[in-house]
């Protein structure tokens, strides 16, 4: 069993910076990570889009479930041993590439899986799933599994030690990456914090922008601190 579960979806930009941590951490730490699904889309079911969030973010969190469809149907195929690579390598198209690979995701998702599939060495085929609904229950389920370890109010990344008892925490949210010392010594500070069980939340709503490249912040730079409201900045504007 693993050490720790780390629920993502793979479109949210503050669960993969929190994943690029928790693997620099798991690598000095020597712990293993099992990730899981929690899809955004899901979440906000019930949510209307054009009245609650910035224009764009439905289709967004649309793509996030259709590459979750396609990672049910790799770790059907292949095992849950997978996903840690699918992950990292929709992370790193999505993400740590200059800006315009979102807009081909959100045009083509199976277009955008299928190379990231052939590069893993996986059935290029699979990135048909992205249109397959039958996987969407066992997305649902998972996503149910996350918010009950944290309660519905919360966002992605969920993360829960020592599964299946340990506590579960949404976050940490970071918007950059730290030197290896401190990365280590905020992984013992959040640590520390959920091991207490009457621990809720510290919280602001003030955030940098992402240090990733396909939000035109490159290594070593600061992005501009935003106003974010239940995941989506309040000034719309460029959203």
């Amino acid at each position: 069993m693993a050490e720790l579960d780390f629920y993502f979806d793979p479109v949210c930009p503050f669960a993969w910076m929190t994943s690029k941590w928790v693997r620099e951490v798991s690598g000095q730490r020597d712990y293993s990570v099992e990730w899981k699904f929690i899809s955004l889309r899901l979440v906000n079911a019930k949510i209307d889009y054009a009245s609650h969030f910035p224009a764009g973010y439905e289709r967004g969190h649309a793509a996030g479930l259709e590459l979750l469809r396609v990672a049910a149907a790799v770790r059907k195929e292949y095992g849950s041993e997978a996903i840690g690579s699918l992950y990292a390598a929709y992370g790193a198209e999505i993400f740590d590439s200059p800006p315009g690979r979102q807009a081909d995701l959100h045009r083509d998702p199976e277009g955008f899986a299928a190379p990231i599939l052939e590069g893993l060495g996986l059935r290029v085929g699979l990135a048909s799933a992205v249109f397959d609904t039958t996987f969407d229950p066992e997305i649902q389920e998972e996503t149910d599994r996350a918010l009950a370890l944290t309660g519905r109010d919360v966002g992605t990344p969920i993360l829960h030690f020592e599964p299946p008892e340990g506590p579960a925490f949404f976050g940490p949210v970071i918007s950059r990456l730290m030197n290896p010392n401190e990365a280590a010594e905020l992984w013992d500070h959040v640590v520390a914090l959920a091991r207490f069980g009457g621990f809720a939340e510290l919280k602001r709503s003030l955030r940098e922008t992402p240090q990733l490249r396909a939000f035109g912040i490159e290594e070593g730079v600061v992005g501009a601190q935003e106003d974010w409201h239940q995941g989506h900045r309040r000034d719309t504007a460029g959203s």
